[in-house]
Parts: C-alpha cells; structure tokens; sequence
C-alpha cells in the first residue's frame, strides 16, 4: 500500500516493483524506501546524495585529500566504500572551484585602456614621437641613416607577410612611428627642423599606405565572403573553417577590446574541460614513467583525479580567500596581509604535496621520485601552457 501524501512514514511495499520492504532500501531493486516528492527535506537530501553521498563520505575523502597521497592509496589498496570516487569528487570540486573563480577574479586596470583596433589603422591615428629611440645618433646625417636603415629592415619584413591580412596594417603603423622619433631626434639636434612630420615622408624604404583600410577592422580587408583568407595547401573545407573563425575572432576581438571582464570570464569558464582532456595525459605520463610498477593505467588515472582534485581544492580556497578579502573594509589592512601570505603559503604547498603524494602512492627513493616528479613536471608544465592557448584560441574564435 503506498503512503498518501503528506505521510512521511515508509511505505510497506516498494514503489517500484511492489517487494514487501524491510528497511531503507529495496532488497530487489535497490530502490530507497522514502519517496523524495514526498517529502521536501527527502527532496533536498536526494538532489545532494547524488553528488556527494551525504553519509559522511564526502567529509571522509576531503579529510583525507588533506593529506598527500593517503587516499590515493587508500583507494588503490581496495577502501572505495568510505570515499567518494575520483571522478566525481573532481568533477564537482572543478565545477565548484571555476563557478567561484567567475566573482573572486576581476579586470582591473583603471589606469591603462585597451585601445581599439582602428588606432592602428594606417593613415587614422599619428604615433606619439619618442627621440630616445635614436638617442644613440649625435648628427643629423646619423638619425636619418639609421631611420633609412629601419624602413628598408620593416619594408623587407611586411613583403615577407604581404599574403597575411591585417599584418601590413601593424608594419605601416610601425613604419609612421619609425618616422616620427626619427624626426623629433633630428628636431633635438637641429631645431629649424620641424618636430613632427605633417604627413608621412615617402622616402627610400618607406611603406606604401593603404587608403581604404576597414577602420576598425582586425583583419584589414579581411571579409569571409568578399575578401576571404584562401591557402593553396589546403582543402577547401579547410579554408573554410579558417574564415569562419577569422570572422569571428574579429568580432570577439573588438568585444574583448571593450569589455576585457568579459574575455576573463569566457577563458575561466574553459578551463575544467581544458582539465578534463589534461588529467588522462597526465595519467599516461605517470604510466610511462612506471612502468615497472606493476600497476595499470586506470590505477594511475586514480592517482591523477585525485592529485588534480586536490589542486582545484586548493584554488577553491585562493578564490575564497580573495573574495574574503575584498570584503574587508580599509581599516582591516592586517587581516588582509594574513590573507595574502596564506595564499601564498596555499600555492607554495601545491608542488609539494604533490612530490609526496607521489612519493608515498609509489614508493620509491627520494631521488628517484624527484627524478621523475621534475619530468612529468616540466612536460605537463608545457601541455598546460598549450592547453592555455587553445583555451584562449576557442574563446577568441568561439
């Protein structure tokens, strides 16, 4: 019989398959007794069990995380039943940690703008003259020597790129600044000369401007359907795919250009699937480094969640502290130095503990360990800064 609503009592039958119930769950189907529409605390209590297991686990495993490798080794050697798996424990800790990342870190640079892209148009915007850039030259024949010299340099440079839309905008821009602190070093030297050129001078080396360049425009005369990016070597599928993502890259652009908060956010919340990829590569780094361990690749996959899950922890609590501080009122300027050097202290601990979370799952001698752990450091160092870049790309092109 089932319980009517508003009865919290648990029913005599399962609601599942109708198997007489002895206890909290069915001996059957496994089915829990307590019906959660049922019932609002049983309601509240299945949507968090289903992350965590709220039955002491989660308070065990982030217990135990604390302390470096106990329990990947833990886990390894057969306890799984006090824990919550690796993968979702870093799952949700990611999901957590980058959610809070989005209000602890901000843009701030209220004394340096980020200029638009049509300041660098040619012919639009004059560069700001600085003689320090031929200070070296005491005469007049010396500046316009090494002047000639820069041109003929940057002429040489953007026919190397002319095929490159967009680049000929920033070596003409380039050309007009060599010009310019050229004539304010001649203007030192000589003062009848004037100290600025009312037009860019069209002598020996100097760049041809472009009239008709797109104000505005990150890519030049870059257009996907009129004007659009064509590479001989490849398919046209290929090429393609490189429009669309020029075109959208010079929109995203401009739109970062005016709201930097806004590319900050988009990187930040590419990052756990940046981490997803990263965490099996990093797996295989540790199999290939033991492999005489004995121990498989899922097994070393463990160690990775669980070494990662502690990172991400580790961030949670900087981004915690941080936005801690920047709820402190001037006046609490002590507590926020405390902040700063536990912060610090937090990300000096990281690599630490990693060394011994290795040292302790793997067992082998200092020296070794270290060996290893500066290898798969130094490689993984590197595929996070590529796994960066790619992040930084699929916002910029996305």
């Amino acid at each position: 019989m089932h319980t009517p609503a508003g009865d919290h009592a648990a029913p005599a039958a399962c609601d599942n398959c109708a198997t007489p119930l002895s206890g909290e769950f069915c001996p059957h189907c496994g089915q829990h007794a307590h019906n959660p529409l049922r019932s609002f605390s049983h309601a509240v209590e299945d949507v968090f069990e289903s992350f965590w297991h709220l039955d002491g686990r989660i308070v065990r495993t982030l217990r135990d995380l604390l302390f470096p490798g106990l329990l990947a080794a833990r886990f390894l050697k057969g306890h799984r039943a006090p824990y919550v798996p690796p993968l979702r424990l870093f799952v949700v800790l990611s999901v957590l940690t980058f959610f809070v990342a989005q209000f602890a870190l901000h843009w701030e640079s209220p004394t340096v703008s980020v200029p638009r892209v049509a300041t660098l148009a040619p012919g639009k915007t004059d560069p700001q003259p600085d003689p320090g850039e031929f200070a070296a030259q005491g005469t007049v024949a010396a500046v316009e020597a090494e002047r000639d010299a820069k041109l003929t340099a940057l002429t040489q440079a953007n026919a190397q790129v002319s095929g490159v839309p967009g680049l000929a905008q920033f070596t003409q821009f380039g050309a007009r600044k060599i010009r310019a602190d050229a004539q304010a070093r001649i203007h030192e030297l000589d003062p009848s000369q004037p100290a600025t050129l009312a037009a860019p001078a069209n002598a020996s080396g100097a760049l041809p401007e472009t009239q008709d360049a797109d104000d505005g425009n990150l890519l030049g005369h870059f257009d996907p359907a009129k004007n659009p990016v064509h590479i001989d070597a490849l398919p046209g599928f290929a090429n393609r795919w490189i429009n669309k993502k020029l075109a959208r890259a010079q929109i995203n652009f401009q739109r970062y250009s005016d709201d930097p908060a806004e590319a900050l956010h988009v990187f930040i919340a590419a990052i756990p699937s940046a981490l997803f990829v990263l965490v099996p590569v990093f797996a295989v780094l540790l199999k290939v480094a033991y492999l005489g361990s004995g121990r498989g690749y899922l097994e070393h996959l463990v160690v990775g969640l669980y070494s990662h899950a502690y990172m991400v922890l580790s961030l949670l609590a900087l981004f915690l502290l941080m936005l801690i501080d920047g709820a402190l009122p001037a006046s609490a300027g002590w507590l926020s130095w405390i902040l700063a050097t536990l912060r610090v202290l937090l990300l000096l601990w990281i690599p630490i503990y990693l060394w011994l979370t290795q040292q302790r799952v793997y067992g082998e001698p200092w020296w070794l360990t270290t060996i290893k752990y500066v290898v798969i450091g130094n490689l993984y160092f590197m595929l996070v800064g590529m796994a960066a870049l790619m992040v930084a790309f699929n916002g910029m092109t996305h």
